[in-house]
């Protein structure tokens, strides 16, 4: 990543702004590949299908998920709760907007009897008829037992129920165990991208 610098004015002041270039992968799979299963969670973590009185839910998983990791520097949204929450209620108002393709995973904590939102997925079909994976994302504190696995393969289920026969997503390329996780499930690097992320020097 070569940053770049350029400048712009605010107030005739001139700010200098560094261009940082991540490097993302594009992973595709073919829909008919996904084993047609049922998908179950460990003990004590349930699946809550989408509806429109979750975005709460969904956005605080995702900025607990993401507020740590290289995706906040790529998406600064992601590492602002108010940033989620914007993000999942655009996301779930698009045309594409898969409801089927759109989960949360939920922990049951039975000291208090709290359900806690600790992953999140959406789906959206996009212009030419692929399913759009956005945000798979997991708290740190639950992460290992396989969830963001079996999220995805609902997303999957939830395209393909849709009618669609691929789906892709991106994922930053430093991101090594999340690409491990893809392509144990299937998906394939079907192109480099990158991202330019401003940021104003000080």
């Amino acid at each position: 990543m070569n940053p770049q610098i350029r400048r712009y004015v605010s107030n005739d002041v001139v700010h200098p702004v560094t261009l940082t270039y991540f490097k993302r992968y594009r992973m595709e799979i073919d829909l008919a590949e996904v084993p047609a299963q049922p998908i179950s969670l460990p003990s004590s973590y349930r699946f809550a299908a989408w509806r429109p009185e979750l975005i709460e839910a969904h956005a605080t998983s995702k900025y607990e998920s993401f507020r740590w990791e290289i995706d906040a520097n790529v998406f600064p949204c992601l590492g602002d709760p108010e940033g989620c929450r914007r993000l999942m209620t655009e996301i779930s108002h698009r045309d594409g907007f898969v409801p089927a393709a759109t989960w949360l995973a939920e922990y049951q904590d039975e000291a208090t009897g709290m359900t806690i939102p600790v992953g999140t997925v959406q789906g959206v079909a996009d212009r030419s008829g692929l399913g759009s994976i956005q945000n798979l994302g997991v708290v740190p504190e639950h992460r290992g037992s396989g969830i963001g696995g079996r999220l995805l393969l609902k997303a999957l289920q939830g395209f393909y129920d849709y009618g669609l026969q691929y789906a892709f997503l991106e994922v930053t390329a430093q991101n090594e165990g999340a690409i491990r996780l893809y392509e144990r499930l299937g998906f394939r690097i079907s192109r480099t991208v990158y991202k330019a992320v401003e940021a104003a020097c000080s």
